[in-house]
């Protein structure tokens, strides 16, 4: 019997593991935990009734989560007038400030982002400048509070140009990074007179949701390593520290934090976990040792919801993004340069199979509701082309026999 969504939460926040690190296959509900876990730590929260705002947003705050920035704090103006003066703008909160301006991280974040991305995209803050409103009126823009972008070098450089998602997601975990490395900092400073400040006192829970988008595989495993050895530096003992909860669906980020993390150690204090959704919609979080390849197989865990799914006729949207991801796997080990060249081999409309698959898992900006849960043929599509894998690829007749 499995349990909601905030349950889970509540296990992880009552646990006294320095290190939780969860592993969840697409669709599965790792966002939504993270949230849940948010919503539980904010009933915690004591707001201060003292003069000093910044200071009290900050004193008040027992955990730093990643996705707050990506979904909150940066978004774009596009100049759709002159599609000249392209920035990314920051919504400045207590931490930003914070870091940019009082810790004045700036040149930190560009470099990991550079070293991230391997990129010659240069980011630059503004400073503070002040611009005429409609009625004439001066409008002082703060200092660090957009970022421009610019490419190449002497005459050939290219300024005010938009980057791309992955770079944009990139530039915000560099934000977040360096941010983090500064509180541990601050926080490993065993007497708390002895601190800069104090408004991280508090702080508790560092929730990382899924860094890893965008990312090939090499720099993936850099901010595996950069996550890990940051999270090691961060003095814990006795229950007293900040704990760290990672969620990820990435099996490679996850075997290099499980590694780096000394997680493999037999007698661990710290844990590993598969987090799983069953069809009545409840959860289970369940304890895992060794990391994704030893301790569940990944793939065969996809191919076994997908075979239990279309065998009880309980197919929903987010069994389309399991079946992609079996078929990027089984791509990626037979040496197929795209996924839907697997296709090739089922019968009927290939193309029709594939626009579906990418409609159903596309990351765009269409909103969920505005594709609807899938009809009798898609569930029945689902069968037919994970029917096409196992049959028709030797890779996955040699798992049977190996069964």
């Amino acid at each position: 019997m499995g349990k909601p969504l905030n349950e889970i939460a509540q296990d992880l926040k009552v646990s006294t593991k320095k290190v939780q690190l969860i592993y969840a296959f697409n669709g599965t509900g790792k966002t939504r935990l993270s949230r849940e876990f948010k919503e539980l730590l904010a009933a915690d929260i004591i707001t201060g009734d003292g003069d000093d705002t910044e200071a009290s947003e900050l004193s008040s705050k027992n955990i730093l989560y990643y996705n707050a920035f990506t979904e909150d704090l940066f978004y774009w103006d596009n100049d759709l007038d002159g599609d000249e003066e392209r920035k990314l703008k920051i919504h400045p909160n207590a931490f930003t400030k914070w870091v940019l301006e009082d810790q004045g991280q700036d040149q930190n974040i560009i470099e990991h982002f550079q070293r991230l991305t391997n990129s010659s995209v240069m980011p630059a803050f503004n400073t503070e400048y002040t611009i005429k409103d409609n009625n004439g009126q001066d409008i002082v823009v703060d200092a660090f509070s957009e970022i421009i972008f610019s490419q190449g070098s002497d005459e050939q450089t290219i300024t005010n140009i938009k980057i791309s998602k992955g770079e944009e997601s990139n530039l915000i975990w560099s934000v977040f990074y360096s941010l983090l490395a500064q509180v541990i900092e601050e926080l490993n400073i065993p007497d708390p007179t002895d601190r800069s400040i104090d408004s991280f006192d508090n702080l508790k829970y560092v929730f990382i949701d899924d860094p890893v988008s965008s990312l090939d595989e090499n720099h993936l495993i850099q901010l595996a390593v950069d996550l890990a050895d940051l999270i090691k530096s961060s003095e814990y003992s006795g229950g007293l520290g900040l704990k760290f909860i990672i969620t990820t669906h990435n099996p490679l980020f996850y075997n290099v934090l499980h590694n780096a993390l000394g997680l493999n150690k037999g007698n661990k204090k710290d844990g590993c976990y598969l987090l799983e959704r069953f069809e009545d919609g409840t959860f289970d979080l369940n304890v895992k040792f060794g990391d994704s390849n030893k301790s569940f197989s990944y793939h065969l865990h996809l191919k076994r919801l997908l075979e239990h799914a279309t065998a009880n006729n309980q197919v929903e949207r987010y069994h389309f993004m399991l079946l992609r991801n079996l078929y990027e796997k089984t791509a990626s080990f037979l040496g197929f340069p795209e996924w839907g060249d697997l296709l090739e081999s089922a019968p009927g409309d290939k193309q029709g199979y594939l626009n579906r698959i990418i409609q159903f898992t596309s990351h765009s900006t269409i909103s969920n509701e505005a594709i609807a849960e899938p009809n009798p043929q898609e569930k029945q599509m689902v069968k037919l082309l994970l029917d096409n894998l196992v049959n028709n690829y030797s890779y996955w007749q040699q798992e049977a026999q190996n069964d």
